[in-house]
Parts: C-alpha cells; sequence; structure tokens
C-alpha cells in the first residue's frame, strides 16, 4: 500500500520513529541564556485533528508532555473532528472532545477553546512536535502583553523522513492580494535594527496552526468567524482582526515547534477546496479590507459572484470593538504589500510638483478616491489598471483626472 495515500505523509516512516525521540535544540544560542517569570500562566493546549495519523498524534502529545514544565500545562484538549475510527484515539487523554458531524478545523477550535479551563489558550496542529522550553518564552510575553499573540519559530518535519529541520529565525508572515500567505524574509533593514535575535519579530500575519492567546481577549475579539468553512484562510481574518482592534502579533524566536508540512488535507470540502478558501478570504474582505477589497477581488476575480453568507455580525463585531481601518494596517503594519502593489501598477502620471492632496477620479466614477495614492517623495501619482479599465469600458486607456 502507497504509504501517502492515508495521510498524504509517509505513513509508514512516521510509525517507525518512536514517539518520544530525541530532537536537536534549534534555538538560537542566547536564548539559553534568558530567564523567564517563576510564575506564569498555565494554559490549556488545544489540539484539533480529523482523521490524523495515530502516530503523529501521539508524538505530539507526548513532545508536550516531555518538553513542556507540569506546572504550565492545565489541560491537554484534544477535539476529534468526526474521525472515521473515533476509537482508535479514545484512549489519548482525559480531556477528548467527539464531534458528531464534520464541522471542520475553525469550528473546532472554537469547540476546544470553549471548554477550555486556563487563562491562556495554546493552539496546536495535531502533527507537531514542540522543541526544548518552547512554551515558557510564548507564556512570558502574553503575562507581559495579554492583547500579544504569540507564534513560535515553526521549524519543518519533513513529510518524506520526518527528518526535523530547522527554519530560518528571520523569518515572518506575509501575504499578496490574493490572500495567498508566504514566508518572507526580514528586510535587510529590519535585521539590523534586532540586535537581539531572541527579541519578537513583528508580523502582518500568522500561519495560524500554531499561537498562544490571553483567553479573554480570544473571547473579546469574538474568537474564530464560525460561518468560515472547514479550514482555510482563517488565519487572515483573525490577524487582520487581531492588529486592526488593538492587539499585535509576534513571532517568538525562542520558542520552536516543528510542523509535518504535507501535500493535501485531510479534510473532505464539500464545496471544493478552492471554492471553501475563496468563501472564506471573500468574508475576510468584505469586513475587514474596506475599499482595498477591490485589489482582492482583481487579484482573484474568480471570487467575484461567489457566496459567502452573512457577515453582518462580524460587521456589527467591528464597529463594537471600534477596530481601525485597512488603510490604517497597510501604513503601520504592512506597508510592504503597498510597495509590492507599485510594481505591478499598469498606469502612472509622472506629476513633478506635488505639494497638495492629490484628488483622483475615474470619469465612471467606479474608482473610490480614498484608494488614490501619491508618492510624493518621487512625484508619482499611480493607478493600477484591472480591473477599472474594463469596468470603466475605455478601449485601451483610462481617462483619469488629478488635480493638484
Amino acid at each position: 500500500q502507497d504509504p501517502y495515500s492515508l495521510y498524504a505523509f509517509n505513513q509508514r516512516e512516521s510509525e517507525r520513529i518512536p514517539s518520544n525521540r530525541a530532537l536537536r535544540d534549534t534555538r538560537h544560542y542566547r536564548c539559553t541564556t534568558l530567564h523567564y517569570d517563576t510564575e506564569l500562566p498555565s494554559t490549556s493546549i488545544v489540539i484539533t485533528f480529523h482523521n490524523e495519523a495515530r502516530s503523529t498524534l501521539l508524538r505530539t502529545v507526548r513532545s508536550v508532555l516531555n518538553r513542556t514544565p507540569v506546572h504550565l500545562i492545565h489541560e491537554i484538549i484534544l477535539v476529534d473532528d468526526f474521525s472515521e475510527d473515533p476509537e482508535s484515539f479514545s484512549a489519548f487523554w482525559n480531556r477528548l472532545l467527539f464531534f458528531l458531524c464534520d464541522s471542520g478545523l475553525i469550528r473546532s477550535r472554537v469547540r476546544g477553546a470553549d471548554t477550555a479551563k486556563a487563562g491562556v489558550l495554546t493552539f496546536l496542529d495535531s502533527h507537531c512536535e514542540v522543541n526544548k522550553d518552547w512554551l515558557p518564552p510564548l507564556l512570558q510575553r502574553i503575562k507581559e502583553d495579554p492583547t500579544c499573540v504569540a507564534s513560535p519559530v515553526i521549524d519543518i518535519i519533513n513529510m518524506d523522513t520526518f527528518s526535523y529541520l530547522a527554519a530560518s529565525s528571520d523569518l515572518r508572515g506575509g501575504f499578496d492580494w490574493s490572500l495567498h500567505f508566504k514566508w518572507e524574509q526580514l528586510s535587510a533593514e529590519k535585521r539590523a535594527k534586532r540586535a537581539d535575535p531572541t527579541e519578537p519579530i513583528k508580523t502582518p500575519i500568522i500561519a495560524g496552526g500554531l499561537f498562544v492567546i490571553d483567553r479573554s481577549w480570544f473571547n473579546h475579539l469574538g474568537k474564530y468567524d464560525t460561518a468560515m468553512d472547514i479550514w482555510g484562510g482563517e488565519n487572515f481574518e483573525i490577524s487582520f482582526r487581531v492588529w486592526m482592534c488593538g492587539g499585535s502579533l509576534e513571532i517568538i524566536p525562542c520558542s520552536r515547534v516543528g510542523h509535518v508540512f504535507r501535500k493535501k488535507h485531510p479534510y473532505i470540502f464539500p464545496e471544493g477546496n478552492a471554492n471553501t478558501y475563496i468563501k472564506n478570504t471573500r468574508r475576510t474582505a468584505e469586513v475587514w479590507m474596506d475599499e482595498f477589497k477591490l485589489f482582492y477581488y482583481s487579484a482573484r476575480p474568480a471570487a467575484r459572484g461567489k457566496s459567502y453568507g452573512d457577515i453582518r455580525g462580524r460587521q456589527d463585531l467591528r464597529k463594537s470593538l471600534k477596530c481601525r481601518s485597512f488603510k490604517w494596517y497597510l501604513d503601520n503594519v504592512y506597508p510592504e504589500l503597498f510597495l509590492s502593489l507599485s510594481l505591478s501598477l499598469s498606469i502612472y502620471i509622472y506629476i513633478y510638483m506635488c505639494v497638495c492632496v492629490c484628488v483622483c477620479v475615474c470619469v465612471c466614477n467606479h474608482i473610490p478616491s480614498s484608494l488614490c495614492w501619491v508618492n510624493k517623495s518621487v512625484g508619482l501619482w499611480v493607478w493600477p489598471a484591472p480591473p477599472f479599465l474594463t469596468r470603466c469600458s475605455f478601449s485601451s486607456t483610462a481617462a483619469v483626472y488629478c488635480w493638484v
């Protein structure tokens, strides 16, 4: 039998490796000199799974038990999201929740969080291995700032050989206008400012599977958008929400957790993987990206016209939390996204004397004036052509007027 057929990784190799194997400490050597508060908060560790291999789930739990100070573990909650053989996991732990239907990763996490008793929540995937002293650095940041969401550096567990490989500690989460997640290197300027390699790294977005958050803050922010389906895109929604509503996202270099990155997800998507991802990211764009959602639709035209459900509850949540605008997010958290936009612009007009605010309108009134952007340092006014050229029904160029 193909060892990849069930779980999209080498099941034979996973079963060969012991559940309590030793791992190389992949932290920077300075991490070993740090000291953390003796009275850190304990945490409820929530691990959701669906049709997970018993060997990888067992290694996840054993690594937590073997490499975590016992007084920091309030409980481990395993949420079985309607696996085909739930009996094979029944002996794992005393806090094992079963779903009677396939609810998906997003709603399963909320179910686990609602059951948790500790003041801090730790979310892990079911195919991880935590490394030495992984938890104290994360809990330290939550204690110092309860509005901070802390994520470890995610090392790589090879899906073929299950060898444990160190990831770069100079990475942060990023994305493009289609809401496609990517890892990106810190710029040379940001690396130069980080005199201490153990300092937290501000990140525009987290990968989504592994993070620690204060439980009261998680509830205050609205948990997850449970109208999203199955899996995919939820990390954008919670990342935008945290930043825009008063919190921050950080990667903690002295916390390391290995993760199996496999070929495909075990969930079955009734509407298809792509359609589910479009629905979830479109909900994110409609609620959180304001007028900049136009760039999302330009980058992902297949999303136009696709159903995304009722978003009034999430819009009301944003209003009640008095969250900032997506323009604020771009200016203060991820200005590099504007830079990537400027590199792909197809229409540009040079204005050599730009001393006032530039007011830009499209003659067919499809361009919101708040989207106009003037780079005064070089006197360049720019506007992207798609999708507005087609909307304005011009054969070759768009008639755009700019008054200075």
